[in-house]
């Protein structure tokens, strides 16, 4: 029994919705994963704010061909197809799906994705990937700001510091004059 036109029509909505809040899209292909692997794959990418869907590349580029940001996409949905919808941590969610191939020990080609109405090919999205993730950013951040309020704390400091060592000379050059 198929899907009926109805539910076609809520697959295709459902797609573009989800399609509306993300930034980048990512097609795999998922030939020889069974339901509990790609299950897996979900639950690694839930807590990084990304979707996997495995839906008809058909009603994938019904969803994505009214959208310039996505239309690049529907040139690579062929063959047995899912999608990476990625939200928010894009380094990250990458990172969890690299995890997933190297736990699965599979490896499972990525066809392309589609960011800002652009094709991207396997090696930019792996190149994204190699980003550092929201956390590592922040940690860099938070590092270079610690870094400069020490050296400012330092300066600041060094200058009393510095006085109190010349008025000492001063005193100890009187002293050995008398």
């Amino acid at each position: 029994m198929g899907r009926t036109l109805e539910d076609k029509k809520e697959i295709v909505a459902e797609l573009k919705e989800t399609l509306s809040q993300s930034q980048l899209a990512v097609v795999i292909d998922y030939k020889g994963l069974t339901v509990a692997e790609i299950t897996d794959l979900r639950k690694r990418l839930r807590p990084k704010g990304a979707e996997c869907k495995v839906t008809k590349n058909t009603l994938m580029r019904i969803a994505v061909q009214d959208d310039p940001n996505w239309q690049p996409m529907g040139e690579i949905c062929k063959e047995s197809s899912a999608f990476l919808l990625l939200k928010d941590d894009l380094g990250g969610a990458l990172k969890a799906y690299q995890e997933f191939q190297k736990a699965t020990k599979k490896t499972i080609a990525i066809r392309g994705g589609a960011m800002e109405g652009r094709l991207l090919t396997e090696a930019d999205v792996k190149a994204i990937a190699d980003l550092p993730s929201k956390e590592q950013l922040m940690a860099q951040i938070a590092g270079a700001i610690n870094g400069v309020a020490t050296k400012l704390a330092v300066g600041i400091n060094e200058v009393p510091a510095s006085l109190a060592r010349a008025l000492q000379a001063y005193a100890d050059k009187d002293k050995a004059e008398e």
